[in-house]
């Protein structure tokens, strides 16, 4: 551990990763806590595995037609958002059928994007870190793209705070107060698809949606407001994150997973405490 901190002064990745996880960290607490209150964490994870073919096929056209500005993570936005759009007119105009087009969508997308990686050259080691995520990766470019795409999410969630948070407690009585439900759970479903965008970087496709989810839950244990709940998962998501990162970098483990590990260990230890100490209360 001491080593880390030796080599943070000195490594410029180590410090864009630091800077990443705290970034990455406000708009999740942010999204989340919409997210585990509304209940609709299946969403987040239907866009999170779409999101693969967007990255495959824009790391393909990038590799074998060399359009070297043509970053992975900007088809990510394209599929998350294009999911995003699908997911939330289905929930508008046909709930029953929601579940079954998140699964298409979902299966389609993580299809797509398997072939287009299997057709890249010299890709077969991008499928790694676009699964499990490559912190310790990101360039300076894309740490410009994802405080941009930060400062979006953070704005727009703030600007619309009363509208999502009436979304969030009591949709029929926002719609009858003339609050157009519809179109603020669209922009909702896009800041979540965005959001996932930034988790993909961080801790990959396959264990995005326990960042988005877990901080939040631990943080609902512990506080009783909106704005508190997601001033704590911010602040979780980001003390995991980067925990992750210390932990991971001597033993040379993956960052993504040992964040996720982390963070599940701390989500057992307060459900544990939770458990017991309602139950001494109840006593």
């Amino acid at each position: 551990m001491t080593q880390f901190f030796i080599d943070l002064k000195m490594h410029a990745f180590l410090q864009h990763a630091i800077w990443t996880a705290i970034l990455v960290s406000i708009p999740c607490g942010i999204v989340g806590s919409y997210i585990v209150t509304r209940r609709i964490s299946y969403v987040a994870g239907g866009i999170a595995h779409t999101v693969l073919g967007g990255l495959g096929i824009a790391r393909y056209f990038e590799r074998v037609y060399h359009l070297e500005w043509l970053h992975p993570i900007y088809g990510a936005i394209g599929a998350a958002l294009l999911a995003a759009f699908v997911i939330g007119w289905t929930s508008i105009k046909a709930r029953e059928r929601e579940d079954t087009v998140i699964s298409a969508i979902w299966a389609i997308g993580m299809a797509i994007g398997i072939i287009f990686i299997a057709r890249t050259p010299g890709s077969s080691e991008d499928l790694m870190s676009y699964l499990f995520g490559s912190i310790l990766m990101v360039s300076e470019k894309d740490l410009i793209l994802i405080a941009v795409l930060d400062a979006v999410i953070i704005v727009c969630s703030f600007v619309l705070y009363h509208q999502f948070f009436a979304l969030s407690f009591d949709e029929e009585f926002a719609r009858l107060r003339g609050v157009k439900v519809d179109s603020y759970h669209l922009i909702f479903i896009g800041l979540t698809a965005l959001t996932v965008v930034l988790l993909v970087t961080v801790v990959g496709i396959v264990m995005a949606i326990a960042l988005l989810t877990l901080p939040v839950a631990i943080s609902g244990i512990f506080t009783r407001r909106m704005w508190q709940l997601m001033l704590m998962s911010a602040f979780l998501t980001t003390a995991f994150t980067i925990g992750g990162i210390i932990l991971s970098y001597g033993p040379d483990l993956p960052a993504g997973a040992v964040t996720i590990i982390l963070t599940g260990i701390a989500y057992f230890l307060a459900l544990s405490w939770s458990t017991w100490s309602g139950r001494n209360t109840s006593r």
